[in-house]
């Protein structure tokens, strides 16, 4: 399974110690989110990658949907499989992830960070959600507890209760969260959770030389 991406750079030549992955969320495309790269810290740079399964022309997803909130294991973990084969292909081995994911893609970037702790730097969920059950980097998550960034509309009616619920719970327990809940957003993002997220990783990825 090949992902295709679009990117601010060749990210193998500069070598950049950590690489921003924007992540769509579910019927979106690779250039959705590339306009989230003003809220990254000066000098970092990013790729946009397109979720595996076409649903239609430019539509594009992660997994297909099931029980709301509640996907497939299996399809998660080879959406999960394929972002790393991308890395390990376009980044050099020592390149840390800093996924920024949306609804679907907010999975997505908890997941790289439950599946290779040490190879995630700082993710981003935005209106998105924890995939249930034990992933294989969770035990070493409880003991380091990572900064991570979960931000989400009080509005917001499409992530099932459920999954709001089992996030707000995993989150203390594996990582030391930046949780914020912004008034009157339904599932999207506003200027104050950018600006919240340019700050978040500012400060998280202050020691890295970009």
């Amino acid at each position: 399974m090949t992902l295709h991406a679009v990117t601010s750079q060749d990210l193998r030549a500069d070598a950049a110690p950590a690489v921003a992955v924007f992540l769509h969320g579910y019927g979106s495309n690779e250039h959705d989110l590339v306009t989230l790269a003003s809220a990254l810290p000066e000098g970092m740079p990013w790729a946009s990658l397109r979720g595996p399964i076409a649903l239609a022309p430019a539509t594009h997803a992660w997994f297909r949907i099931g029980e709301p909130g509640n996907p497939d294991p299996i399809a998660v973990a080879a959406a999960t499989a394929a972002i790393w084969t991308w890395a390990d292909a376009a980044l050099p081995a020592d390149t840390r992830l800093v996924p920024i994911g949306f609804s679907q893609g907010g999975l997505m970037a908890s997941q790289l960070l439950r599946t290779d702790p040490s190879r995630v730097l700082a993710p981003v969920m935005l209106g998105a959600f924890v995939q249930a059950g034990e992933q294989p980097g969770d035990a070493q998550l409880r003991e380091t507890s990572p900064a991570a960034f979960s931000g989400r509309g009080s509005e917001d009616r499409v992530i099932a209760a459920a999954a709001v619920a089992r996030t707000d719970a995993w989150l203390p327990a594996h990582t030391s969260p930046v949780a914020r809940t912004y008034a009157d957003l339904a599932h999207g993002i506003n200027a104050q959770e950018l600006a919240d997220v340019h700050a978040f990783l500012a400060a998280e990825t202050a020691m890295v030389n970009l």
